[in-house]
């Protein structure tokens, strides 16, 4: 792929996922920071100007670079996770004809990123404790 196509596609899915992060702010089913982090990721291949804009502003910023620098999943994120997990694999388990190791495989891959968010710090570390 050529250069200015990568960076133009970069762009793109930058803002792309900065709009579905804005969106998550009023939404509750949408998680805004993860899609932030995507977006970062993008600019940061395309736009030094876009990747600092995010970086540091007042509302997106913190958070990521609490994930940045300290891996921080905060805490009412990480309960929301957990909770939308626990209810999808309810209702797949209720509500459709999912064969039994398609259950096994979606609870298995539910455990390990329930395992992941769990397993990172809820709050940056406490000033000298970095």
């Amino acid at each position: 792929m050529k250069s200015q196509t990568k960076k133009i596609l970069l762009l793109v899915i930058g803002w792309f996922f900065v709009l579905l992060g804005m969106i998550g702010i009023f939404l509750p089913v949408l998680p805004t920071t993860p899609f932030l982090l995507v977006a970062l990721w993008a600019f940061s291949q395309s736009s030094e100007r876009f990747h600092d804009w995010l970086y540091t502003h007042r509302l997106f910023g913190p958070p990521l670079q609490d994930w940045s620098k300290h891996g921080v999943i905060p805490l009412h994120a990480k309960i929301f996770a957990v909770v939308t997990m626990a209810t999808s694999a309810t209702l797949v388990i209720l509500f459709t004809a999912t064969p039994w190791w398609g259950i096994a495989l979606m609870l298995a891959l539910m455990l390990a990123g329930a395992g992941f968010v769990l397993t990172r710090p809820s709050r940056r570390p406490a000033a000298g404790e970095d």
